[in-house]
């Protein structure tokens, strides 16, 4: 992974990174035409190179940082709308954990509902660097459809078919760090920036301040940007859509953890 970023954090990536050819140059198409690319909305900054090499001595066994702690126990509960229909999604933070070539990941599960069913339940697997950068390496997913059916498109892990990881959250977001947040070419390829930060966000269960604010995007649904807020001490509190179909969720309800 190359950042776009400032030196130091240039410099406490470079050993988790091997050069080699990669992405290819059209790894930004669309889902409905693969022979044209879309137009990029951030960056990663590795010019379709992106091969990195995650070294299992450098990842510690907690997730901690400020801005996305996964500690057993921690449980969030957000409610919103998607296509028109309200959902309400119950994150929590399981015991279990998981290894993935050789990391021991965090297991957190995602619960998604609409019309009082299951829409989604989804086992998100996460790991810390010794720098503080989350790392995100995979996940399980299961979407229930309407007619009884179920779907696992967008299930991943890191190194199965060619599948790699990337960061969710860095150790010290900084206005411009833009950077891949998974890679598993044509199913999961979101990549996100620091637009803001020191923000403060006022939701209905309170205001929070140092917030730091993201834009998240994915070539593979093009039409859609997507803003993210994240409190200290707490995690994600709101995102909305700011291009594409208007869609939202907000924190309301954030037990204190363990």
């Amino acid at each position: 992974m190359t950042w776009t970023v400032r030196p130091g954090v240039a410099a406490a990536m470079a050993a988790l990174i091997l050069s080699a050819a990669g992405c290819g140059a059209d790894n930004a198409s669309t889902a409905t035409d693969a022979n044209t690319p879309a137009e990029p909305v951030i960056d990663p900054g590795d010019g379709g190179d992106y091969q990195p090499d995650l070294d299992p001595a450098n990842f510690v066994g907690v997730v901690d940082n400020p801005y996305l702690s996964f500690k057993p126990g921690m449980r969030w509960v957000y409610e919103g709308e998607s296509e028109g229909e309200a959902e309400r999604t119950e994150v929590v933070v399981t015991t279990e954990r998981r290894d993935i070539q050789g990391i021991s990941a965090t297991v957190v599960r995602d619960t998604v509902s609409a019309a009082g069913r299951v829409a989604e339940d989804t086992y998100d697997w996460y790991a810390q660097d010794k720098d503080g950068n989350v790392w995100y390496l995979g996940e399980d997913t299961t979407a229930y459809k309407e007619d009884g059916t179920t779907s696992k498109e967008g299930s991943w892990e890191y190194g199965v078919d060619g599948a790699l990881p990337g960061i969710v959250m860095p150790a010290n977001p900084t206005v411009g760090d833009s950077y891949r947040q998974e890679y598993y070419q044509g199913h999961a390829e979101d990549v996100a920036e620091v637009v803001k930060v020191g923000e403060t966000k006022k939701i209905d269960i309170g205001e929070y301040t140092a917030v730091v604010v993201t834009e998240d995007w994915n070539p593979l649904d093009p039409e859609i940007i997507e803003n993210k807020y994240f409190a200290p001490g707490v995690g994600l509190i709101f995102a909305e859509h700011t291009a594409g179909p208007a869609e939202s969720e907000e924190l309301v309800a954030f037990p204190p953890g363990p």
